[in-house]
């Protein structure tokens, strides 16, 4: 089996999973993640790879992270994530990437994600659920963070934190390759 279809049989178990335990219809969580219910059918069958966006909103509906959505293994209380078992949820073509570096419940979804951002590149994300935070560490380059439409430059050893709950957007004006390492805590459900 692949990775992309161990990830998919992952994440149909786990959202169905987290829907069931939730007490969430498919309707339900259709509203609440604001993605159609043909859509959730179609992940909880494992018949589609969704984009980053849908299972970033599936997340927050559910009041889960990433991580666990995609979680294959259900271990003990430590959990040591592998160089090789991070996942890289976006690219481009240019080098672009994040990967998904480890995650939790701590009482809601806690993500560690390492980003590289290419010159001239972007990405731009939906609103989280009120309460979600970021914590963004710039390591190389630097990041101009945009957020609720505002523009915000952050060096190379400068970090910011904000609350994510309108659009944001992650970007590299400069001319060498941006890295950033990034927390994210949502809110638990409830």
């Amino acid at each position: 089996m692949s990775d992309l279809d161990l990830l998919t049989q992952s994440l149909a178990r786990n959202v169905r999973r987290w829907r069931t335990e939730r007490g969430f219809t498919l309707e339900t969580l259709a509203a609440r993640a604001g993605v159609s219910r043909g859509m959730l059918i179609q992940i909880e069958q494992a018949r589609t790879n969704p984009s980053l966006g849908t299972v970033v909103k599936i997340g927050d509906a559910l009041g889960v992270s990433i991580t666990t959505l995609l979680d294959y293994e259900r271990g003990p209380k430590v959990r040591v994530v592998t160089a090789a078992q991070t996942v890289r949820l976006w690219h481009t073509e240019s080098g672009s990437y994040n990967r998904l570096l480890a995650g939790t419940e701590a009482p809601g979804p806690l993500e560690m994600w390492d980003w590289r951002l290419m010159p001239g590149e972007s990405s731009t994300s939906d609103p989280h659920p009120a309460g979600t935070v970021e914590i963004v560490h710039v390591t190389v380059g630097e990041l101009t963070l945009t957020v609720d439409g505002v523009e915000y430059r952050v060096d190379a050893g400068g970090s910011a934190t904000f609350e994510a709950n309108t659009p944001h957007t992650y970007g590299n004006d400069g001319d060498v390759p941006t890295e950033v390492v990034m927390a994210v805590s949502v809110p638990p459900v409830g």
